[in-house]
């Protein structure tokens, strides 16, 4: 039974870093986002280059910050041991136009810092996202919002 508690605490504490994670972006804490990786992070958006290292994912962080917002909003986190799945809805914020999209994450934990993180999305869906963020920018009702 012992185990059973350990193991649940271990996937507790894993979504818990997850979430910081994410929050932190959200924040734009940069700081905070990056005490929760790796050094040898691996980060990828399927489709897009992987970035490799914590400090070229700090690079990335530290560009957006003032340039862009982010959003996000989880619908569900699954934990199996280090393996944390997020199914959520992120958006990326560039002035008055609103890109936001479904996400389906996957993370691996090891010692309470990330050391993969896999965003999965749907190019149509972000094409769509697109076309309602400049109809949004032009026309705030249209505007999609979490």
């Amino acid at each position: 039974m012992t185990d059973q508690i350990t193991g649940l605490s271990n996937d507790i504490d894993n979504a818990h870093t997850v979430e910081v994670l994410l929050s932190s972006l959200q924040a734009m804490d940069v700081e905070g986002a990056g005490a929760v990786l790796d050094d040898n992070l691996v980060y990828q958006n399927v489709g897009l280059p992987t970035i490799r290292g914590r400090a070229r994912a700090m690079k990335l962080f530290r560009a957006m910050d003032g340039r862009a917002g982010f959003e996000v909003k989880i619908h569900r986190i699954a934990v199996n041991g280090s393996s944390v799945l997020t199914e959520r809805t992120d958006a990326l914020i560039f002035g008055p136009v609103r890109l936001q999209f479904w996400v389906c994450g996957v993370f691996e934990v090891s010692g309470g810092r990330i050391t993969l993180w896999r965003d999965y999305f749907d190019v149509w869906d972000i094409t769509k996202a697109l076309v309602r963020g400049v109809a949004g920018a032009a026309i705030p009702a249209l505007r999609p919002s979490l």
